[in-house]
């Protein structure tokens, strides 16, 4: 696959990366302040030493480029690049280049770390027997048949998010390929009969999963990086969930997942990571940015910009307010689209987007605008989590993408834990959060509910602990933050199973019943725990693999759950694109009406009320939907609606068990009385024919 004896010539700027031509294969690097560029050919993931070194004199403007005859798809190769010291010139400032570092193409589309050692990247000199390294590949070549990505709307959509590695390494899974793209693939059934439509991946950027972060004091065992948060290659899927990624089939087994997902109806989304990097600080490793760019790629502080900005937590922060930085993430994210037929992202962090190199706010952040503009990206789903220096869950500047709706968790579990004094809010929550997306012209799908994600605990552990349990972290409390409550005892205990279940149904129905973009942790619907972990980060084990036992055990829940999920969408009043009026719209009802224990009086002002219900009118013919939330612990009455020609129909009581709990459409217990008694901490759910 490489010729240490091949012919090179002037080869081209554009595209950046390797791409393969006619005779071998185009190299191309942008660097604003390098002097020398040298591109190393490996004859293998293994192979120690560079089998060729070819300097690299062609210059265009920032690009450096050449084309070498004779390398095919396969070959192994990095750059190495060098420039002025840093000094506080400003066209120096923040330089850190190191002519014997071996670096990633930040445009590869595969990576190998068969030989690579942290430790040989964070000091100065040469690494390239010990380097990460990226691989040619030919993008083109792959047989799609004919795919088509499922375009569901995003009134329709329900998002179940998952770690690619966790989903399946549990020996359980049965998975020929546990923990790999191939893996997911086996369990894709699974997934498509809960009826949720897209999955949201984890980050699978290449990322170094071999660095050991700490030893756990609890286990003793080295504790690594398992989330990966902390991405190298932001082109290429990582090489630790490819069942042969050193011979370069990166991107097949990651379009063999997608193809297999939207052959079953289910889109892919990309949880991705534009706001830092896994170089970290002025310790950390030289795999990539660092040595090609440091100042262009990263918020560098100090007069010389010896420092980084960290306003991710994560040590440093990504300067997506530089032209080259906006137009690699653009790049990034239309190969995502256009090459592996990804049908959206969730941008972690995704307030540094809008920041420039001091982390203030842009009025037209340069990263955005260009996604905004660039057609390849028309129609795809994007998702904010609006944190990152600052918070813009209200006004996200760009009206494409949906927010986290983090009030709406919170809301959520305090009111379903017994918190009391919040029903106004809750309904406010239930409706959409018409208090933060109206005012900026938005609507309920520009939220995404959620009661669980991967930051935090299980739901099954939001009821059975009071407090976070990271220990085996090697952290003594983790996220105080947890709204949680353990019911009488901390961990599990029989007795407080029957109420805990309880409880886990009543923040489903709460969920599945607002408005919004509703999303599920992977997991909750069959009470998958991380033993009262809340940052599970670095649990690349038991603690964070689905436990493929649970759905047998836990049946009754999960079955709960895929019910829930149809009772939402066979109604279209819990997925509406505006917000509610309480105007009249269908037989004396008004598109949303609220209430306490009797009609009409929800008790908003109500310091110690832990109780709400509404009825959201069917419109077109569909059927009415009333729900009772009885939070308080014990039973109460709450009068009924009366709608002329029609008559309610029990469809959920969480106080039951299943299959009482929830039964499907057709089944529903006719409700003869005009007043119901609803048993304490339990979610009942009517419908009107």
């Amino acid at each position: 696959m490489v010729d240490p004896n091949a012919n090179t010539n002037t080869g081209a700027a554009l595209p950046l990366g390797s791409t393969l031509t006619g005779d071998g294969t185009n190299f191309s690097l942008i660097s604003r302040h390098a002097s020398e560029v040298e591109l190393l050919l490996f004859a293998d993931a293994t192979s120690p030493l560079p089998l060729a070194t070819i300097p690299v004199s062609n210059r265009t403007l920032d690009y450096w480029h050449v084309e070498v005859s004779g390398v095919r798809p396969g070959a192994v190769y990095g750059w190495r690049v060098d420039g002025a010291a840093m000094t506080t010139l400003p066209t120096q400032r923040g330089n850190r280049f190191d002519r014997q570092k071996v670096l990633l193409d930040p445009y590869g589309l595969g990576h190998v770390d068969d030989l690579y050692v942290e430790a040989a990247a964070c000091r100065p000199g040469d690494n390239a027997g010990s380097s990460m390294r990226s691989v040619v590949i030919d993008a083109g070549a792959y047989d799609w048949e004919g795919d088509a990505p499922p375009r569901t709307p995003w009134r329709d959509t329900v998002i179940y998010e998952l770690h690619v590695r966790g989903f399946t390494r549990d020996p359980g899974s049965g998975s020929n390929n546990p923990g790999t793209f191939a893996g997911l693939i086996d369990k894709l059934p699974y997934i498509r009969d809960l009826g949720v439509t897209a999955i949201e991946l984890m980050p699978v950027f290449q990322f170094d999963a071999k660095r050991v972060i700490r030893d756990s004091p609890v286990t003793g065992q080295p504790l690594r990086n398992y989330w990966g948060y902390d991405p190298i290659g932001l082109f290429a899927p990582h090489s630790g969930y490819c069942v042969s990624a050193s011979t370069g089939t990166h991107l097949d087994e990651f379009r063999d997942m997608v193809k297999a997902a939207h052959r079953m109806g289910l889109e892919v989304i990309l949880d991705v990571v534009f706001n830092h990097t896994g170089e970290r600080n002025e310790t950390g490793p030289t795999v990539c940015f660092r040595g090609i760019d440091n100042a262009v790629y990263y918020m560098v502080s100090g007069d010389d910009g010896a420092g980084y900005l960290d306003l991710t937590g994560c040590l440093n922060t990504v300067n997506c307010g530089h032209p080259i930085m906006a137009d690699l993430i653009r790049d990034a994210l239309a190969h995502w689209v256009e090459v592996m037929h990804v049908d959206g992202f969730r941008f972690d962090l995704a307030s540094i987007l809008m920041l420039d190199d001091t982390g203030r706010t842009m009025n037209y952040p340069p990263a955005l605008w260009a996604c905004r503009l660039d057609p390849r990206l028309a129609g795809i789903k994007l998702v904010a989590e609006p944190f990152g220096a600052v918070d813009s869950l209200a006004d996200f500047p760009d009206d494409r993408f949906a927010t986290w709706n983090y009030r709406l968790r919170d809301t959520v579990r305090r009111f379903v834990r017994g918190d009391r004094g919040l029903i106004a809010e809750v309904a406010t929550r239930i409706a959409g959060s018409s208090d933060f997306y109206q005012p900026q012209g938005k609507t309920p799908l520009s939220g995404v509910s959620y009661v669980t994600c991967h930051d935090g605990m299980t739901l099954n552990d939001l009821v059975t602990f009071a407090r976070p349990h990271n220990e085996p972290n090697g952290e003594v409390s983790g996220n105080l933050s947890e709204i949680s409550a353990n019911y009488g005892a901390e961990g599990p205990d029989p007795g407080l199973e029957p109420l805990r279940l309880n409880q886990i149904k009543n923040h489903l129905v709460v969920l599945l019943l607002s408005q919004g973009i509703p999303m599920l942790l992977a997991g909750d619907e069959c009470r998958r725990t991380q033993l009262g972990n809340n940052n599970a980060y670095l649990q690349d084990n038991a603690v964070s693999w689905f436990d493929w036992t649970l759905p047998v055990r836990e049946a009754e829940l999960e079955r709960f759950v895929r019910e829930l999920i149809a009772f939402r969408k066979r109604h279209p009043g819990l997925r509406r694109e505006s917000f509610f009026t309480g105007e009249i719209v269908e037989r004396g009802l008004r598109d949303i009406s609220w209430h306490g224990c009797d009609l009409d009086r929800p008790g908003f002002g109500d310091p110690n009320s832990g109780v709400l219900a509404f009825t959201i009118a069917g419109a077109g013919g569909a059927e009415d939907v009333h729900a009772i939330l009885n939070m308080e612990s014990q039973p109460l009455s709450f009068a009924l609606p009366s709608i002329a020609g029609r008559s309610w129909f029990r469809a959920v009581d969480t106080s039951q068990r299943g299959p009482a709990d929830i039964v499907p459409a057709g089944s529903e217990i006719p409700v003869t009385t005009g007043r119901l008694e609803v048993q304490g901490r339990t979610a009942v759910v009517l419908v009107a024919h």
